[in-house]
This record gives structure tokens, C-alpha cells and sequence, in this order.
């Protein structure tokens, strides 16, 4: 394994550097399918109110599967559950190339890992999450969340950047836009299969199995569905801002091309990549919760103006400010989560947490889909601010006295 190792923080085994180096190769992979998903379905034929149905399948399939891993790790290993997620990741790229029909799609957009947003929101991560609390001291934690936050953000802003090679192939190899596009499926598989062999690397210690599983939820059962009822809240209103139709509202609203949209993401990618630093200082100073609501807030209110900003780059400006702040959380709520329930709860309870952000949210992209489809207008933008802001006021007043282990000390 390259020299990953001397960078990771400080209390953080080396044994969980093959999940730094699978977030990477999956974050890249998010970063440029997530923009080139509706280009893609667009080319086939399909309108916004199609392109909204496949991209919510996407997130009903990663439910799904995400609530399967998170209550059955405990029996069956998290690690041996990754590398099987891994084979869903090839055949879904494999998917992507064969298949042309609407109904196809439908069924490899719900059986596979496909992600419309650069954040994560797959099956991958509860057992990626279980795995790093596991390889992280309590007072590690955080920076060994806020590490793994940075990776997946960098390396899916170059993926966002990525997303311009189809016209590239288009111009080197003389194929038609569709081919092109296709290429870019055949490279998400390809990236599945290096994924793959990075999970085969995890040590088995690093998942010890109980000889008699205790049940997945016990002692946090009403702590995590809690903060499941919350973070549903926030996935709602995050659905309808997943990248692959903010970009489609950009193409429609701003007709802007590919490489320039790729160009958006990649510096709003290094904006939030910018903030996970941040996090991990900013938690240690007024908590994790503190943390969380008071960068999210501000976020929430430049999504609102950018339903009201006829300017492209005023709206560009404030995408990358809202990016810069919203991110902050991520980090601070995955070792929220984590510190706040036993170790045999984390992998359901990292489920289960993280099951809004695709179940709930997976009905958003089909509403944002229909609403892009009546108007340009950025009525999508507008109800996710509202619907976000909520949620932080609400996640304040219910978590915010409820402190982690290492804050209590």
C-alpha cells in the first residue's frame, strides 16, 4: 500500500487504510457520474420527469441495500459485505453501457450503486463508517472522519472535473456523444474493480465477529431512530438539490456546457474539501452538535438566494459559499453518530442514520425533476433551504444538551 499510512491522524490504525484509498477511487467515481447521469439519459431521450424517476430509483435502490448491510454486518462481516457491494458497483457500470430502454435502467439504477450526488449515499458507507470507528481511538475519531470527509471531497471535485472527457474522447477517437458517454460507465466499473481488491486487503481483525451476535440495535435504539427522524428531514431537502439535477437546472436555466458545469463542481468540491479541515478543529472547540447547526444555517440561506439570482456567477458564488459551510457537518455527524451508541450498534445504527439521506430523499429528485419540468424557476433550491433550515433548529433543540463520551470528559 502507498505511503497513506504517515498521513493518516494521529490515534487512527494503519489497518484502515484501505478505506481512505476505496472512499477515494468511489468518490471520483461519484464526482463525474453524477454530473454525466442526466447528460447521459438526456442523450438517450428521456425528459426531466424521467431523468427525476431514475435518479430517485437510484436512492430507493441504496436504501434499501443499505438497511440490509446495516441490520445483517453484525452476522455476516462488514468486510466481507463490502466486497460483494463491490460486485454491484462492476455490474452497474457494466449496466450503464448495455442497457438503452428506460425499464432496464430502472431495474440496474435500483439493484446498483449508482450515486447522483458526490456526497455518499450508498451501502458502502455504514460499513465503511463501522469499520473506521473501529480503527480510530475516541479521541481520534473525529479527524479520522474528518480525513476520510477530505479524501472523498478532493478526489470527487477532480471527479466532477473528469466529466468533461467525454467531449475529449468525442474529439480523439471520433465517437458519437453517447459512445463517449458510455466510456465513462465502462470506467466506473473498471474503478468497482480496483475497489474490490482494496477491500479484500482490510484485516479480518479489524472486523472481529462476536461468537453470539447481540441483536444490531439495543441500548441506542431511540438515541439513533431520533436522529434518523432528523436527518430525514435534512435528506429530504437534500434530494432536491442532488448534483445531477442542480447541473440539469443549470444546463436548462444558464445553458451551460459540460466542461463548464464539470468546472463549477470541481471548485465547489475544493471549497467543502476546505471546510472538513475546519470541521475537526471547530468540534473540539464547541462541540459536535454546536458544529453541525451553527455552519449548516448559513448554508441553508445562500441555497434560498440562489432561487432569486438571475446571474449566473452570483449564483456560482453562492453555491460555492453554501459548499464551503454545509460540509462542515458531515464529518461531526458520522463521529456523532458513532460515539454516541455502543460498538456492536455501529454498523446498524450507521444504517440506519444514513438511510434518510437515500429512502427519504429518494422521493425529492422525482419532485425536483417534475418541478424543473413546469418551470425554470428554482423552486428546488428554494424548498430544500426552508426544508434544511428546520432541521437545524430542530437537531439544536433535541441533541444539543446530549453530549458525546470524549466531550463529557
Amino acid at each position: 500500500m502507498p505511503a497513506l499510512p504517515r498521513l493518516l491522524p494521529t490515534g487512527v490504525s494503519p489497518a484502515a487504510t484501505p478505506l481512505y484509498w476505496a472512499r477515494g477511487l468511489r468518490a471520483f467515481a461519484d464526482g463525474y457520474v453524477s454530473l454525466l447521469l442526466p447528460v447521459y439519459l438526456k442523450a438517450l431521450g428521456f425528459g426531466a420527469f424521467q431523468i427525476g424517476l431514475i435518479t430517485a430509483t437510484t436512492l430507493i435502490g441504496s436504501a434499501a441495500a443499505t438497511i440490509i448491510v446495516g441490520f445483517t454486518a453484525h452476522r455476516y462481516g462488514r468486510r466481507s459485505l463490502l466486497v460483494i457491494a463491490t460486485l454491484l458497483m462492476i455490474g452497474t457500470g457494466i449496466g450503464f453501457v448495455a442497457a438503452r430502454q428506460f425499464w432496464p435502467l430502472m431495474i440496474v439504477a435500483f439493484i446498483g450503486t449508482l450515486n447522483p450526488s458526490p456526497s455518499d449515499v450508498s451501502l458502502f458507507l455504514p460499513l465503511e463508517q463501522a469499520l473506521l470507528a473501529e480503527a480510530a481511538s475516541a479521541k481520534a475519531r473525529v479527524n479520522a472522519f474528518v480525513l476520510y470527509s477530505l479524501i472523498g471531497s478532493l478526489v470527487g471535485a477532480l471527479g466532477s472535473l473528469a466529466a468533461g472527457l467525454p467531449d475529449l474522447i468525442h474529439g480523439w477517437l471520433g465517437l458519437d456523444a453517447i459512445d463517449a458517454l458510455r466510456c465513462m460507465f465502462g470506467l466506473y466499473a473498471l474503478l468497482g474493480l480496483a475497489t474490490y481488491h482494496l477491500y479484500r486487503r482490510l484485516p479480518a481483525s479489524l472486523d472481529a465477529k462476536p461468537d453470539k451476535p447481540a441483536p444490531p440495535l439495543g441500548p441506542s435504539r431511540n438515541v439513533v431512530f431520533g436522529l434518523a427522524a432528523l436527518f430525514s428531514l435534512d435528506a429530504f431537502g437534500g434530494g432536491l438539490v442532488v448534483q445531477s439535477l442542480l447541473a440539469l437546472w443549470l444546463f436548462e436555466r444558464f445553458g451551460l456546457s459540460l466542461t463548464v458545469a464539470g468546472t463549477i463542481f470541481f471548485w465547489s468540491g475544493l471549497a467543502s474539501a476546505a471546510s472538513f479541515v475546519a470541521a475537526g478543529r471547530l468540534a473540539k472547540r464547541i462541540g459536535l452538535i454546536n458544529t453541525m447547526v451553527f455552519t449548516h444555517f448559513p448554508s441553508n440561506l445562500c441555497l434560498i438566494a440562489m432561487a432569486f439570482t438571475p446571474k449566473l456567477w452570483l449564483v456560482v458564488a453562492l453555491w460555492v459559499v453554501r459548499c464551503a459551510l454545509s460540509q462542515m457537518d458531515v464529518p461531526a455527524r458520522s463521529s456523532y453518530v458513532m460515539a454516541v451508541v455502543t460498538p456492536a450498534e455501529r454498523a446498524a445504527a450507521a444504517s440506519v442514520t444514513a438511510v434518510p439521506r437515500s429512502l427519504v430523499a429518494a422521493v425529492a429528485p422525482a419532485l425536483a425533476g417534475w418541478l424543473l419540468a413546469l418551470t425554470p424557476f428554482g423552486w428546488p433550491v428554494l424548498i430544500a433551504g426552508g426544508l434544511k433550515g428546520i432541521y437545524d433548529v430542530l437537531l439544536l433543540a433535541c441533541f444539543g444538551r446530549r453530549k458525546p463520551p470524549e466531550e463529557s470528559e
